[in-house]
């Protein structure tokens, strides 16, 4: 019959989980295009490696991959285990209109305890168990009354594997009971009645007496073939017959796991979507008890968690580029596997498992490392990489003003400026020139732009930088970004939130701030400005030129 296949339904198995290579939070476009270039260095090395990134792209990062024609990498906002993670993505499941027998058939070969019901579109509309199964039979006594279990022709033909004789549209549902012709003909019509559903073996007067009697279906038994005056009475009639192979006792069973199943599921269903976090979902298996949870996705099944798979599930592999502090990771770092760390900053504490491949150098730019293991490992450097690279060393040493850029910067500009064929200083211009455009950005956006987040001493501090050609341009919502500032503290819980003003033009930098201790900036800086802001001349770098006279400072103070 169209659309109601026995077969039980699969979900395709899913590739194996990649590593994530993934730059810091509030990415800038040197965490952006690192991350896009280790992940190519490792993928030519042979491991499955994705490109991620841990926020929204800015200006400057999404002007350089338009330009080379680059889609942003992965989105991954925090590495919390989900749904996804923990469950079984080829899962067995069963149509609602599938027999008792074929459920029970499924639940032996596949050793299930629990199987989800959907429909032909996978929508799911029910769970069955194997305590729902040994509930039925238990339940059950004798002969079936059918006519409130929504048995049709279909689910009968199936359960006895028999043969179709005569008879008409096979979904019919049937309205009377089942009956055994054990009697004599003279007598059956005191035990058989109309509409009922008759077994009977090789004796041509019976059956010709239940169909005159007027029963719904005859079932001849033991595969014996069926008299033509038999099939002619039947088809007047209107009496389907069913040629079954086994005999009356076993046929008499089998009837009764014709029920469908959606007579015995439930529908009230405990089930996830898999985006759902782990940690929710354990809450969830200890209140309910099951052993099989349903994943679904806008309604359709999509995977089965086991209950006993959430114990260890497996975690992500990650590989940090341009940071290595628990601080500015993405969120749930603690919940994945870091393998490797690429970067060019201070030490941050984070701890792993276990040995991990580390590169740290002290250059202006994570993208300086990673093209030089390109060369390191014999790997060519595409050209719309190398102008990502060259890009990502541009925008962190600011065109190489910034008192962190190095020789070796130099050195690995000069050659991925060759690989690109560009000009470093029309193309570096143009670029920081994109990203300093703050006409879009409300003062919310501008404190977020490049955040990081350090622990210094006892505090925790966040500090933003923004790069603009006119620092004036900010400087006049100077009221309106302390207040955004403070909000950050307060949603936060940060000690103090600063914003970094650099001017690409000039080469210095204006300080803002929101938090405590009050005097720390000061005793970092020395006086402020008389509208509480800090002139910077030549800071540049937030690394090199702000965090270390803020760690001088916590010291004194």
């Amino acid at each position: 019959m169209p659309g109601r296949s026995s077969k039980s339904i699969g979900v395709e198995n899913s590739l194996s989980k990649p590593i994530y290579v993934i730059g810091h939070r509030n990415p800038d476009t040197d965490s952006i295009c690192s991350a896009i270039a280790y992940a190519h260095l490792k993928t030519a090395l042979g491991e499955h490696t994705v490109p991620a990134r841990a926020g929204k792209i800015n200006a400057e990062t999404k002007y350089v991959l338009d330009v080379f024609g680059v889609q942003p990498p992965e989105l991954i906002l925090d590495l919390y285990p989900r749904a996804k993670d923990v469950m079984h993505e080829n899962t067995i499941a069963i149509h609602p209109w599938n027999t008792l027998r074929k459920l029970g058939q499924l639940i032996k070969e596949h050793n299930l305890k629990s199987i989800p019901v959907v429909e032909s579109d996978k929508s799911l509309v029910g769970i069955v168990t194997v305590s729902d199964l040994a509930e039925r039979y238990v339940n059950e006594l004798g002969m079936q009354d059918l006519r409130e279990t929504g048995v049709d022709y279909a689910g009968i033909l199936q359960c006895l594997g028999g043969t179709l004789v005569c008879g008409g549209e096979l979904s019919k549902r049937i309205e009377g009971h089942v009956k055994i012709a054990a009697s004599r003909t003279q007598t059956m019509a005191k035990v058989i009645q109309p509409d009922d559903i008759v077994l009977v073996g090789d004796r041509t007067s019976a059956q010709l007496a239940c169909i005159e009697i007027g029963v719904a279906c005859l079932i001849v038994t033991g595969d014996f073939a069926v008299a033509p005056e038999v099939v002619r009475a039947a088809r007047t009639a209107g009496t389907y017959i069913i040629k079954a192979p086994q005999d009356t006792y076993t046929c008499g069973r089998l009837i009764n796991q014709s029920i469908p199943v959606r007579k015995i599921m439930k529908t009230n269903v405990t089930s996830f979507k898999p985006d759902d976090m782990v940690s929710d979902i354990k809450n969830s298996i200890i209140r309910t008890g099951y052993r099989n949870y349903p994943v679904v996705q806008a309604g359709k099944l999509v995977g089965l968690i086991d209950r006993d798979r959430l114990i260890v599930p497996e975690r992500d592999q990650i590989i940090l580029v341009d940071h290595n502090e628990r601080s500015q990771a993405v969120d749930g770092i603690e919940e994945a596997k870091i393998v490797e760390i690429v970067d060019h900053h201070r030490l941050g504490g984070l701890e792993t498992s276990e040995p991990i491949f580390i590169r740290h150098e002290p250059v202006g730019s994570t993208a300086t490392i990673v093209a030089n293991m390109h060369w390191h490992r014999n790997v060519a450097i595409p050209q719309k990489l190398a102008g990502l690279l060259l890009a990502a060393i541009i925008s962190d040493t600011v065109l190489f003003k910034s008192p962190t850029a190095t020789a070796k910067d130099h050195d690995t500009a000069n050659k991925l400026a060759q690989i690109a064929g560009l000009s470093i200083q029309d193309f570096g211009m143009a670029m920081l020139k994109a990203g300093s455009v703050i006409d879009k950005l409300t003062p919310a956006d501008i404190v977020a732009t490049d955040l990081k987040e350090f622990q210094i001493g006892e505090y925790y501090v966040a500090i933003s930088q923004i790069s603009v050609m006119d620092p004036e341009s900010v400087l006049q919502q100077q009221s309106q970004i302390e207040a955004a500032l403070q909000a950050i503290c307060i949603k936060e819980q940060y000690n103090m939130a600063i914003l970094l003003v650099t001017g690409i033009l000039d080469e210095a930098t204006y300080l803002m701030f929101y938090g405590q201790p009050s005097g720390l900036i000061a005793t970092a800086f020395g006086p402020g400005r008389s509208d509480g802001s800090w002139f910077l001349p030549g800071v540049m770098s937030r690394k090199k030129q702000v965090v270390p006279p803020l760690i001088d400072a916590v010291r004194r103070l």
